[in-house]
């Protein structure tokens, strides 16, 4: 791949336990590729993060010391510990932040929740995760304004939301993309 990020700063936030590992590794694989200047992975506590599926992340960030304007994406990753770590008001200011400061802001699996909430969905195109037995994220977004695509990766404005795993490797390329043209 063309080194396209030179000069970008991301920051990925996920789970201190059970983030989605393919939505994490993959995308930052992506970004490295494409010659990021600076990628930071931050979550609620300092140490070592561990995926679902045992991958392992060390965190050079808080959360709460998230400040979004050192970054030019701010990527949230999804995962069973998504809600338990991430769903709260530093999340939500952080995403707030984003858009306020026109960063890209991105979110992949149940974590376009986390945006939804944090009300920066309002009247944006939007995916999540959901399954045949369990739409309550779609219904999430919605309730919060979103207008839900069922699509694996969706775009609007500088807004990447993301279904799952399957998408990562779009889901990296669409911010890189997003990135470059900023």
């Amino acid at each position: 791949m063309e080194k396209t990020l030179t000069g970008k700063k991301i920051v990925m936030l996920i789970a201190f336990r059970d983030f989605r590992d393919e939505e994490y590794f993959i995308p930052r694989q992506i970004f490295l590729a494409a010659g990021v200047k600076l990628l930071l992975t931050a979550s609620t506590q300092n140490g070592t993060a561990i995926g679902a599926d045992g991958g392992e992340a060390s965190i050079n960030l808080l959360i709460k010391d998230v400040n979004v304007s050192d970054f030019d994406g701010v990527v949230f990753i999804g995962g069973p510990g998504t809600l338990e770590y991430l769903d709260n008001e530093d999340s939500y200011k952080i995403a707030r932040t984003a858009i306020s400061q026109d960063k890209l802001l991105a979110a992949i699996c149940i974590s376009p929740t986390i945006l939804a909430k944090a009300g920066v969905l309002e009247g944006k195109k939007a995916t999540v995760w959901s399954s045949p037995m369990d739409k309550s994220a779609v219904k999430i977004l919605e309730d919060n304004g979103a207008i839900y695509q069922p699509e694996s990766v969706v775009m609007d404005g500088k807004i990447i939301t993301a279904d799952g795993p399957a998408a990562a490797e779009d889901f990296g390329m669409k911010i890189v993309e997003v990135l470059t043209g900023i």
